[in-house]
């Protein structure tokens, strides 16, 4: 079972990676970093990332149709993807043992990157990672 670092360089094995970080969305701190970030600055990148996370986690509008929250075995949010004219911002959600508040960033090059193989990939290594 990999730890944080591993799980980041095993997402900038990924086509097209730029960076990679894990984040925990309530404090909005990265909690381990990999490659570029989009910004220049991995904190503010983490901040930023952290305040989408949070919003699409709190807001019921974002929910499941079948009225699911944090509170079930399964997260109601998988991931949540940005996309601009020349990259991708996938941010995959992590399930722990306590209160399930971080999520994997990938900054994803969109000329040289694979969407679909990223979200398969960062859904593997969240179900994987292992925080301690």
């Amino acid at each position: 079972m990999p730890g944080i670092d591993e799980c980041l360089l095993e997402a900038m094995k990924l086509p097209g990676a730029r960076g990679a970080a894990v984040v925990d969305w309530t404090s909005g701190l990265a909690l381990g970093t990999v490659g570029e970030s989009p910004g220049g600055d991995h904190e503010t990148t983490a901040a930023e990332t952290a305040e989408l996370a949070r919003m699409a986690a709190e807001y019921r509008s974002f929910a499941p149709a079948d009225g699911s929250d944090w509170s079930d075995d399964d997260i109601p949010i998988d991931d949540l993807i940005v996309s601009n004219r020349d990259s991708y911002h996938v941010l995959q959600f992590v399930r722990t043992t306590f209160d399930s508040s971080v999520f994997l960033h990938l900054w994803l090059g969109r000329a040289e990157g694979n969407l679909a193989l990223a979200r398969i990939r960062l859904s593997e290594m969240a179900r994987q990672l292992v925080l301690g």
